[in-house]
């Protein structure tokens, strides 16, 4: 909780930044804020699950840079999002058919992006740049499936598999349309770390010795209001 705390008050922080112009060599700098929200689909890529997207929300603010006369501009931010992933069990000894069994995974992402223009103008830009990530671990989104035992392993629990690596590294890339003071972001989220690597030190896997591997796999759309 402490560690949310923090991420919540550097978020704060960036709110306050406030529309303001200087000069820099001959030309303007402006700097801008924007507040945002949208949807998401959220996946963990591994050979370890038998997973299924899910979805979810997303919300964000940033402080841009726009600088008229470069090929690119600059943002940080901050984003917050709920997601949801799937796989499949079963509620033994009761049934044999499978279910889908759906956690949810809280994460708040720091980013620093470039936004190049290949048309000259800020209206439409390519986004890319490096993202620091802060995730909860796996929480089942009905309690009453703790006990379904997950048939890509036979005999572990649902509850059992929560533990998440809480800190990540990703990478992103998308794109930015710009209209009046109105923008819309597609972006895709790419996880550079093991984010399946704390199941390793899990209880369960102490007697399956299991090599746990996954990389977060997320798409985002949002529409963002700017100041």
């Amino acid at each position: 909780m402490k560690k949310l705390q923090f991420i919540l008050l550097v978020a704060l922080t960036i709110g306050f930044v406030t529309k303001n112009f200087a000069q820099h060599a001959s030309y303007e700098i402006k700097n801008g804020f924007a507040l945002g929200g949208g949807i998401t689909q959220f996946d963990i890529i591994t050979d370890n699950f038998d997973t299924k997207k899910g979805a979810g929300w997303i919300a964000n603010m940033t402080a841009t840079v726009d600088i008229p006369h470069k090929w690119f501009n600059v943002s940080y931010g901050m984003q917050l999002s709920e997601n949801t992933i799937s796989t499949t069990g079963f509620d033994f000894p009761l049934a044999i058919t499978t279910e889908d069994v759906e956690y949810k995974i809280f994460t708040a992402q720091i980013q620093f992006l470039w936004h190049a223009k290949p048309f000259k103008t800020s209206n439409f830009t390519i986004d890319f740049g490096p993202m620091l990530q802060y995730n909860s671990d796996l929480e089942l989104s009905d309690d009453q499936q703790e006990d379904f035992i997950l048939a890509d392993f036979d005999t572990v629990f649902a509850k059992e598999v929560k533990d998440l690596t809480n800190f990540n590294v990703n990478g992103t890339i998308g794109a930015t349309l710009g209209i009046g003071f109105f923008k819309v972001r597609a972006q895709y989220i790419y996880g550079f770390t093991n984010i399946l690597g704390a199941l390793n030190d899990s209880d369960f896997n102490q007697t399956l010795g299991r090599d746990f591997k996954g990389h977060q796999s997320m798409f985002a759309f949002t529409g963002m209001i700017t100041f």
